[in-house]
């Protein structure tokens, strides 16, 4: 007599010939994540180039780490990093000092104390340009003591 399988889902038999596929999802996340870790790790150790040209100005050799004189700045030249576009821009007079001690120093706007701008900048040096009515090119920074904190990138002198 043959014993009936009650089992709706029956054993089939297994192929001892078959092999397991050798990438296996989670050897391949695991590849991924070291990949990135690995990546991530190598860009801290190697910190990239700062481009040369942050404080050169537009004509052809004079630079700003080489103006040792204020009568050397020249009315309507484009000082600092002139091959980036900046989105923010403002007129006014420098002066050096700053505003709840937040900046180096002060864009005085038209409208009065209550449109001045801090200034920073990491790409020139705002005291060749103090006293003298600029326009400024450079990017809005977040500030809790001042209106308007600004990272200059670029200087047009006007006056």
């Amino acid at each position: 007599m043959e014993i009936q399988n009650l089992n709706p889902n029956p054993i089939m038999p297994t192929n001892p010939n078959k092999q397991t596929p050798f990438f296996s999802l989670p050897i391949i996340l695991i590849v991924v994540f070291l990949g990135l870790a690995t990546g991530f790790w190598i860009s801290r150790l190697k910190p990239q180039g700062v481009k040369i040209s942050a404080g050169i100005l537009q004509n052809k050799s004079t630079s700003l780490g080489k103006i040792e004189d204020i009568s050397q700045i020249e009315i309507g030249k484009l000082y600092g990093q002139t091959s980036k576009s900046f989105k923010d821009t403002a007129t006014g007079t420098i002066e050096k000092g700053s505003i709840n001690g937040e900046g180096t120093h002060i864009l005085n706007r038209d409208g009065g104390a209550s449109q001045r701008a801090s200034l920073i900048s990491s790409a020139i040096d705002l005291d060749l340009f103090v006293g003298k009515k600029v326009e400024i090119k450079g990017e809005t920074n977040a500030s809790t003591k001042t209106s308007w904190l600004i990272d200059v990138g670029s200087i047009k002198v006007l006056e």
